[in-house]
């Protein structure tokens, strides 16, 4: 193993992640060798002892990722890299099959080789006998091992063929034990097996053979990190689990649920010193590859994973953190969030403006507006849960109004609660810029081709401005007009990009009549924040939101009551 000393338990536990082989039998993940070398760097730098990069001489592009790495792209630090294979075929020399010799050629130094252990898919899949199988574990293994490989078998429907013959399973782990493999890992390969089970299965494995047993989980009854676990509690010292969980059908165990749990929860450092850290960064930086979303409400990884928006919840974490998460959200490179909803108190606003940069400690005053005004949106459909932007300006808002200050930079927001908030009015000259009125024409001429032009009225930096942009759509000419107006008061608007937009309908039994919901994304070269707009209008909707987007751009600052 590479820099072996690197782990706190050295040789006696394994993290064995499988993302680049099994992870990617995912529906819609297909990596690139590029792909692949990023990704294995970085599980390296997370720490993992083992990463499975595929299977040379049975895919091309995984034989070329092996070539690569060998020939000195891949650079491991911590990590070993691993190559996926299968036992030699029946009546054929282990030295003579293809695809063992391809094993080999990939210059990797540890080979993990699948193998039946079902008695049922010996005589059904393989086609061949019970013995023939042994011989085709055995001999392959002894090759391998003989090569100065170390070898690790994955006895596949370990689980499965166990229920229906307790004998057999235990006698392909023994005979791959008997040519040198070192590591034993039983699979669930259906995904159908509960942790009471599994528990029960290595026990009495574990103690019939004494052998060094590991552990390979599917996802289907979603128990595959429990499962996982459960072994582990039953003496299982070697875990395979992939990225975020990706995998064939519902997926493998999560790597990072499954790390967290044992460095969290059972005491046991299996990352090296200071690597759990990285957990979060890993996690969305591997999703991007594999061109997939992170999953928000993932465990541990999740950007909602110790995020609290009941009132009580926020209560209690305003007195101590710790009663209301886990663990301390930063052990995995983590955050705590507090959302707002109607569900939110007071100490829900204040831990949020906290978090924003704002301390309304010695402000009950403003609080109670806050709370008063979310409470009132959020039944008319605004939701501020995503979007902290707009709250934050309206935060700004309320501090002004409850000061009795006719504004402040960065106050103002396009929420269209009261008109003199986002047109003109008493508070327009302090506010980074005032809409005075917009125009959308679309134009279709005919032909297919439907034109969008927008027009801006705004007042910035004294002046007011007019200005009109086409677009491939309304929204996107109304984004164009808007930031055209204002980025010569405002250069820093220049880099702020539209990343993503989302539209959601509120009240489908109205039809096109509906009340929309609409939450833009921005981002520039340091940070993204998201911005919200309701109206039955989706344009009104959207623009609201753009102006929120650009008020926020325009006076982002720390700001204090």
């Amino acid at each position: 193993m590479a820099a072996e000393s690197a782990f706190p338990l050295g040789d006696s536990f394994h993290v064995f992640d499988t993302t680049l082989r099994d992870g990617a039998q995912r529906e819609g993940i297909t990596y690139s060798v590029a792909d692949k070398i990023a990704v294995a760097t970085l599980l390296d730098e997370l720490g993992v002892g083992f990463i499975e990069g595929g299977w040379p001489g049975a895919v091309p592009k995984d034989t070329e990722f092996f070539a690569r790495a060998a020939d000195g792209e891949l650079s491991l630090t911590t990590s070993t890299l691993v190559a996926f294979g299968a036992t030699r075929k029946a009546g054929v020399k282990a030295q003579d099959d293809p695809q063992v010799r391809a094993l080999l050629d990939s210059r990797a130094s540890v080979v993990t080789l699948v193998a039946k252990s079902d008695i049922r898919h010996v005589t059904r899949a393989l086609r061949t006998t019970p013995e023939e199988n042994l011989a085709m574990v055995a001999d392959t293994v002894a090759l391998l091992v003989a090569e100065g490989r170390r070898v690790f078998l994955d006895c596949e429907h370990f689980f499965d063929g166990y229920r229906f013959d307790r004998d057999y399973g235990l006698r392909v782990a023994e005979a791959a034990a008997g040519a040198g493999a070192s590591v034993i890992v039983l699979c669930d390969t259906n995904g159908g097996m509960l942790p009471s089970r599994v528990h029960q299965t290595v026990a009495e494995v574990l103690q019939r053979s004494g052998l060094r047993l590991g552990i390979h989980c599917q996802n289907d009854t979603g128990c595959a990190v429990a499962n996982t676990i459960a072994a582990v509690e039953a003496g299982a010292t070697h875990v395979q689990c992939t990225a975020n969980g990706y995998g064939e059908r519902p997926g493998n165990a999560d790597l990072f649920a499954v790390v967290g749990n044992l460095a969290t929860k059972m005491d046991m450092p299996v990352l090296p010193h200071g690597r759990l850290t990285d957990m979060v960064r890993v996690s969305h930086a591997i999703a991007e590859l594999a061109n997939l979303v992170p999953d928000t409400h993932q465990p541990y990884v999740g950007s909602v994973a110790f995020a609290h928006k009941a009132g009580l919840h926020a209560s209690a974490i305003k007195v101590d953190p710790v009663l209301y998460n886990h663990i301390d959200p930063a052990i995995v490179g983590n955050d705590m969030r507090i959302l707002i909803t109607e569900m939110a108190g007071r100490a829900s606003v204040e831990l949020k403006a906290a978090e924003l940069g704002v301390d309304l400690t010695s402000r009950p005053d403003v609080v109670s507006r806050v709370v008063e005004t979310v409470k009132k949106r959020e039944a008319d459909g605004w939701s501020y849960e995503a979007a902290d932007a707009s709250f934050l300006l309206l935060l700004r808002r309320e501090i002004a109004r409850a000061d009795g200050r006719v504004g402040g930079t960065g106050d103002g927001s396009a929420d269209g609660s009261e008109p003199e908030d986002s047109r003109v009015g008493p508070r327009a000259a302090m506010r980074p810029f005032t809409i005075e009125s917009y125009r959308v024409i679309v134009e279709h001429n005919g032909v297919g081709v439907a034109k969008s032009e927008a027009t801006v009225k705004v007042l910035v930096g004294g002046e007011r401005v007019i200005v009109t942009a086409e677009g491939n759509g309304p929204v996107n000419a109304l984004d164009s007009a808007l930031r055209q107006a204002v980025v010569a008061h405002y250069p820093q608007l220049a880099d702020v990009e539209l990343a993503d937009y989302k539209v959601r309908i509120l009240s489908g039994s109205a039809g096109t009549g509906s009340i929309t919901r609409v939450l833009v994304t921005s981002t520039d070269a340091t940070s993204d924040w998201t911005t919200v707009g309701v109206h039955a209008n989706v344009v009104e909707a959207s623009f609201r939101a753009l102006v929120d987007a650009l008020l926020y751009a325009a006076g982002r600052q720390t700001v204090t009551a």
